[in-house]
């Protein structure tokens, strides 16, 4: 303490003086800059490949990784209503499968720069997030997509273990209106007449006093009727409720002799089960989860673990032969998985060795093991430590 009595102050040179200003001026710009970037579109810079028109166009979206979300806790089954078959027992697991998803969030000039080389960054244009769909119909298809993949999960895990499951027809969901004529760019020239009065996630209801339970029931409404000849429909719509129109019938591209209203229906089948079997998928959507739906059920269901007793990461649809399809933005999905500490990831073979590769590379470290069927699946969740489920209802 008496060593510094009295002792002078200590200030910086004029010299150190004069450099502070400089270097103050400059940390100012770099914080403005940065903000200025965090703020600006990466549409500014970022340019992609638009397949279909062979051009470049600008990129403001961005396929990114997710999360990876245990699916057990999200299964419930209970006694159907009226039935009087009892609910099979649920098997608790140490383990579980989780389900992996991705996300498609808006990028900033900052936010492209930071990712630019991260192999689980992809950028995106309009067309790619959005393709030519309302916010709307895309929120009515994802949806859709997840309730279809849960039907469809639910049959081939029961069906594998011995249940009595059956697959019955689903309503007429128009996926998108039919292209009757392509131009050489890829770009659709002509369409159907149906195209003035009908949109993609309109559900029909009835056609020319007949109730639609399928698209069998219309195709038998349009046996006998000519290329020119007029139907009514009842139409629901999201958001606008139900109304009737009157839509003029074309002929079929591949068969003239074919009379069609113009339209792809999407896959509403419903299974029928013997006892409420739930998953609660929240607000998540697409059909990217079917096996790992089939896999969770299974192993609920059954005794043992069929994950080892450890946390495997599923992806790919499925569908009731119990084949196994490829999903998108598996990279990102490898990436989500890897960070989730999770060491087995199941994928679709159907995504190619040069998807798979890419996946790899994103998630080193990471044992990814590709799959065609349920089986193959159930038999890589063996070599991986998993009990042998078996066909509990025998």
């Amino acid at each position: 303490m008496n060593g510094l009595v009295g002792a002078d102050p200590m200030f910086p040179s004029r010299r150190h003086r004069w450099w502070a200003v400089p270097l103050a001026a400059l940390s100012m710009l770099s914080v403005v800059v940065i903000a200025a970037t965090a703020l600006i579109p990466s549409s500014f810079v970022a340019r992609e490949m638009n397949e279909r028109l062979n051009e470049l166009q600008p990129a403001p979206y961005a396929r990114v990784p997710g999360s990876a979300q245990p699916i057990g806790d999200r299964l419930v089954v209970g006694e159907r209503e009226g039935s009087d078959e009892p609910a099979p027992e649920v098997f608790s697991a140490e383990g579980d499968f989780m389900l992996v998803t991705i996300t498609e969030p808006p990028q900033s000039v900052l936010s492209w720069w930071v990712g630019r080389d991260e192999l689980a960054v992809q950028m995106m244009t309009e067309e790619d997030k959005f393709g030519f769909q309302t916010a709307e119909q895309r929120r009515v298809f994802s949806l859709e997509q997840m309730r279809t993949s849960e039907e469809v999960a639910q049959f081939v895990a029961l069906s594998w273990l011995g249940f009595d499951a059956t697959i019955l027809p689903g309503d007429v969901l128009i996926s998108e209106i039919a292209c009757l004529e392509f131009s050489d760019s890829g770009s659709c020239v002509r369409w159907p007449p149906s195209d003035e009065v009908l949109d993609p996630g309109d559900r029909l209801l009835v056609a020319d006093g007949v109730e639609l339970g399928s698209v069998g029931d219309l195709l038998e409404v349009l046996e006998g009727k000519q290329p020119g000849d007029v139907i009514t429909l009842t139409v629901e719509r999201r958001g606008e409720g139900e109304f009737d129109v009157d839509v003029e019938l074309t002929s079929a591209t591949d068969d003239p002799e074919r009379t069609i209203v113009g339209f792809l229906p999407f896959d509403t089948r419903r299974v029928e089960l013997p006892f409420d079997i739930t998953i609660d998928t929240g607000s998540i959507g697409g059909p990217s989860a079917g096996l790992a739906f089939t896999l969770t059920l299974i192993d609920g269901l059954s005794e043992g673990e069929l994950t080892g007793g450890r946390k495997v990461a599923v992806t790919g649809t499925i569908d009731l032969d119990g084949s196994v399809g490829p999903i998108g933005g598996l990279t990102q999905k490898a990436s989500a998985v890897k960070q989730a500490g999770v060491e087995l990831f199941l994928v679709p073979a159907q995504q190619g060795e040069e998807q798979i590769a890419a996946a790899r590379a994103a998630a080193p470290g990471l044992e990814i093991v590709s799959v065609s069927t349920l089986d193959e699946a159930i038999d890589a969740l063996v070599a991986f430590g998993g009990d042998r489920p078996q066909h509990s209802a025998e």
